[in-house]
């Protein structure tokens, strides 16, 4: 059995305990072995998952996108042209997560409000001069590519989050001077992101600063009160916007002849394209609804494609790397965590709860278990600034990583 599988099935604390300090209970830490291990520098297990899911989002984002210059919108538009910049995009995210790995995560510690500071400011300059798509305004053209900056907002609230938490540690079981700073914070985020509007990457940004206060330690009953009140205040947004009740209502009944050619075209032709793949799938570019039927078929609807060219297997297959992916990101938080490195734990467990929740609603959006929403599946979706922000986040967690094996083996950081 390969080696990533077997650590899959293996029980991840008996792996920690076997030669690795292990706190238990915050009393003390035992070592099962003193026999000395290998150090590695990075968890190559999950580079490897990532540059798979990499490479065959950019398999499929060409595939989805090869015959978009038949459109007349699109007619000035080369076959080629998606998957270019799509690539040029990767290598642009791969310089950056290199970047990226090589600042500690004590420097991410101190960056943490400066980069919260400087994603509210492009939040709010997006709104000026950002560039319009579809009656939103989320982009600001950097000329090679367009950057979005609610990508940005959801790692500086990631960081920011992590190092609010390690600071009110010792005052977490105490509402008002706990939580409710950090609860005006992403109320400001929320409103600037609502005004694009981008209620997909508020979610998004609320789920993690959630799961972030929750592992920090924040007492149970005011994080379910948190939890309500986001339930309400999402649903008090819905209550008062029509559209996004047409939006709920065309998921509830797409076929519906007044959702079927409007707001419940997309899910239609989405769930038209799963069961036509059936089982094993048509093959690789065999796909019919890609063919300007199913709108955002490399963006949002990208696992649509996946789903007709490559069956029940694939779309299982996609599901079974973003599973292993966030299970293996939540073990190294925890083992930071053990090491009684609370920030990089933490930042590590959201960008688990980041990847997992936004592929969860992704593939939800996807097999209409969800009602639609502009949320694209991470590190395989074509675009360019949610890549890149992917790739440095992925690159902050083998940083962690890294720094955990240095400990680990009496090393310093």
């Amino acid at each position: 059995m390969p080696r990533a599988l077997a650590g899959w099935f293996a029980p991840k604390e008996a792996e920690a305990a076997g030669a690795l300090p292990v706190r238990l209970g915050g009393r003390g830490s035992f070592s099962a072995s003193t026999t000395p291990a290998q150090v590695k520098g990075f968890d190559q297990p999950l580079v490897w998952v990532t540059v798979a899911l990499l490479l065959w989002g950019l398999v499929m984002v060409y595939s989805a996108s090869i015959a978009m210059p038949d459109n007349p919108k699109f007619t000035f538009y080369s076959h080629t042209h998606f998957v270019i910049r799509h690539a040029m995009s990767m290598v642009v995210a791969f310089v950056a997560a290199l970047i990226a790995f090589q600042i500690p995560v004590q420097t991410w510690e101190r960056l943490a409000p400066w980069l919260f500071v400087a994603s509210l400011v492009l939040l709010i300059l997006v709104l000026g001069v950002g560039r319009g798509v579809n009656g939103a305004k989320r982009w600001i053209s950097l000329g090679v590519m367009n950057f979005q900056p609610s990508e940005l907002a959801k790692f500086a609230v990631l960081l920011y989050a992590s190092d609010y938490m390690v600071r009110k540690m010792e005052v977490k079981e105490h509402f008002f001077r706990a939580v409710a700073p950090m609860a005006v914070a992403v109320a400001v985020i929320g409103l600037l992101l609502l005004a694009e509007p981008d209620m997909g990457a508020f979610m998004v940004i609320a789920v993690i600063a959630m799961g972030i206060l929750f592992l920090g330690g924040v007492n149970a009953r005011m994080f379910f009160l948190i939890a309500a009140v986001i339930v309400v205040a999402f649903g008090l947004m819905i209550a008062f916007s029509e559209w996004r009740r047409e939006r709920i209502f065309a998921y509830l009944d797409p076929w519906n002849d007044k959702y079927s050619m409007g707001k419940g075209y997309q899910l239609s032709h989405s769930l038209i394209a799963i069961g036509r793949g059936e089982i094993f799938g048509v093959g690789l570019g065999g796909s019919v609804e890609k063919l300007h039927w199913l709108p955002e078929a490399h963006t949002d609807f990208l696992l649509a494609v996946i789903g007709e060219e490559f069956g029940l297997v694939g779309v299982i297959a996609v599901i079974g790397l973003f599973l292993w992916m966030t299970r293996r990101i939540m073990h190294i938080g925890r083992q930071a965590i053990a090491l009684d490195r609370v920030f990089a734990g933490l930042v590590a467990q959201g960008v688990g709860v980041w990847m997992g929740f936004q592929a969860f609603i992704n593939m939800g959006v996807n097999l209409g278990a969800l009602p639609t929403k502009g949320l694209t599946l991470p590190l395989m979706s074509y675009g360019g600034s949610a890549i890149l922000i992917n790739l440095v986040a992925i690159a902050v967690v083998l940083r962690v990583d890294y720094e955990n094996r240095q400990l680990m083996h009496g090393g310093r950081v």
